[in-house]
């Protein structure tokens, strides 16, 4: 209680204002206690003649002093919050600022006095420079540390990277668990995927807010936020620190300040790709802007280039850019003309190759645009457009009535050059696998088997990533009737997810997520085959064995009891097996 006590007169002493510890010194040392009380009331009661003869009226309604002392202090105390915050506003800048100093001065002593507090922290609040000597005390108290308003932390920030570190920090690994967690969620849906929230919808999210609320108009904290994404881009090669990148510079420029969207150089360019990210789709009048940006990129600012990739390897532009590519490989087709002939493609695939490139660009600190690979445009690309007519052959070839020669097959072979491109060639991946995305989504089942097995070694393991399947499993459930085919499943199960589950965690949790949701469809014979293959080991993390667990909840409630079991019609009983000749 003594600590309590003290905290609450903490520094009237220095300001030669009585505090408790006066009134028990005088208490202890005089022979009429009550006399030195009423003279201890009078000399540091409330001042004003008037109100000494109206006290003794309170007295007779049963208000203690405490009361009536404490409500003037309130009263006095909202005043003076009151009155700082208009000094704030008033008057010339030195003049205003010097009143606030001077009252900071005299009232810092009592800051640890939870009472007076508010009073100085809201002084501090309103300073734009808090002198150098408080903002180390304050830093130093833990507490006032938490008290003090966001503006004077961010005083405090700007010159202790560490400790704005340490408050950032925690914010990053939700902002990193929050995407992961979408990317596995249990509800998989084609409408509703990783990509669908608006760009203005996700800049909404709590941590961009927070960290938007923190930096303030501040450049020295907004370019510490950037070097900390950076870093960590760096340390882990998680593309969602690029995400991020992005919806800061975007959720600043959305408040308008100016203070800060003006010295990033990135801010138009990232504008400009944001409203393209909005469409899922860059049109001809942005191409040409975002081309502007890239060619206006002078000498000795290359550096720029470094951001710049960051912002391009953003999933959500990747998602952009690819989607645009293959929506103009179509229109190729249909205009007969190469992928070389084509600007806006062009354009589209150096965007691609320069966020793909960001993180060695970032590592090397060699600020230059990545060489495209002349056989990406004059050999992958019109590959996948000879799919394209491949697709259209048949369905022409479908609807002309059929000859004595009967109905031609579906190609069911892949050049060996596409499975190559798809292993060695970064942007050729990319491109290959959203190009697959594009024809599950269309329920071409003939084009996904057949493009399939490339996907089983992809560069990097790209096809084994956690957004390209969090897609795929969507777009799969589209084909969801084909699931009952046994030789459908084999080459999506054995020839796809299989050959990775043991040594990738997170593609073994995708499988067992598209199963909860499709397991209904799968032939029976091959959903039994797949529990087995599915069952975790003892190197298995949590969430696989928790998703194996609701799956295996979920196969057990579809069993027939053994009840239904026995009333089988005996036509259906299995016939006695007759051994034939040969086999004697």
């Amino acid at each position: 209680a003594g600590l309590g006590q003290a905290a609450m007169y903490a520094g009237l002493q220095e300001l030669g204002v009585a505090n408790g510890e006066d009134l028990k010194e005088t208490l202890t040392n005089c022979t009429e206690p009550l006399k030195a009380i009423e003279q201890f009331q009078t000399e540091n009661g409330v001042l004003l003649p008037s109100l000494q003869s109206a006290l003794p009226f309170l007295d007779l309604h049963g208000t203690p002093r405490l009361e009536f002392h404490q409500s003037v202090f309130d009263e006095l105390r909202e005043k003076l919050l009151e009155r700082v915050s208009a000094i704030a506003l008033e008057g010339k800048v030195e003049e205003r600022y010097k009143k606030l100093e001077d009252l900071l001065e005299k009232s810092f002593s009592l800051v640890k006095m939870p009472s007076i507090q508010p009073v100085v922290m809201c002084v501090m609040k309103h300073l734009p420079k808090v002198p150098e000597k408080k903002l180390k005390l304050v830093m130093a108290d833990k507490d006032l540390y938490k008290a003090c308003a966001v503006e004077v932390k961010r005083q405090i920030w700007q010159d202790n990277q560490a400790l704005f570190g340490d408050e950032v920090s925690p914010l990053l690994k939700q902002y990193i668990l929050e995407k992961e967690n979408i990317l596995f969620s249990n509800d998989i849906s084609v409408l509703h995927n990783f990509f669908s929230p608006s760009p203005k919808t996700r800049r909404q999210g709590e941590v961009v807010q927070k960290l938007t609320q923190m930096i303030g108009k501040n450049v020295k904290l907004y370019d510490m936020v950037l070097q900390f994404l950076r870093t960590l881009f760096l340390r882990t090669r998680n593309v969602h620190y690029c995400t991020l990148r992005a919806e800061l510079l975007m959720s600043l420029h959305d408040l308008e300040i100016s203070e800060i969207c003006t010295v990033d150089p990135c801010h138009k360019f990232t504008w400009c790709l944001d409203a393209c990210i909005r469409e899922k789709f860059v049109d001809n009048k942005r191409a040409r802007e975002l081309q502007g940006f890239l060619d206006g990129v002078k000498k000795g600012q290359e550096q720029v280039l470094g951001d710049l990739s960051m912002i391009l390897c953003d999933p959500f532009a990747i998602n952009t850019l690819a989607l645009s590519t293959i929506r103009h490989l179509q229109d190729l087709v249909g205009q007969d003309t190469l992928p070389r002939e084509s600007p806006d493609l062009l354009l589209l695939l150096r965007m691609l190759s320069l966020g793909q490139g960001a993180w060695d660009m970032i590592d090397s600190q060699v600020f230059k645009e990545p060489k495209m690979e002349v056989e990406l445009i004059t050999k992958f690309l019109p590959m996948l457009m000879s799919f394209v007519v491949d697709d259209h052959t048949f369905n022409v070839d479908q609807k002309l009535p059929s000859e004595e020669k009967g109905p031609i097959p579906y190609p069911s072979t892949i050049p060996e050059a596409f499975t190559k491109f798809l292993q060695e060639n970064r942007i050729a991946c990319e491109i290959g696998l959203y190009y697959i995305l594009h024809i599950t989504k269309q329920r071409n089942k003939n084009a996904f088997l057949r493009l399939l097995p490339a996907l089983v070694e992809t560069f990097s393991d790209l096809a084994f990533s956690d957004i390209f399947l969090h897609l795929l499993t969507g777009n799969l459930t589209l084909l969801g009737d084909e699931f009952a085919l046994e030789e459908f499943c084999t080459s999506l199960f054995d020839g796809f997810f299989l050959t990775a589950c043991s040594r990738k965690e997170n593609v073994h949790r995708h499988v067992l997520r598209l199963l909860l949701h499709l397991h209904h469809k799968v032939a029976p014979t091959k959903l039994e085959s797949l529990q087995k293959a599915l069952e975790p080991t003892k190197q298995s993390g949590e969430a696989v064995k928790e998703l194996y667990n609701q799956l295996t909840e979920k196969l057990e409630l579809r069993k027939p009891s053994p009840a239904e079991v026995t009333e089988t019609p005996s036509m259906e009983l299995p016939l006695p097996t007759v051994p034939t000749p040969a086999s004697r």
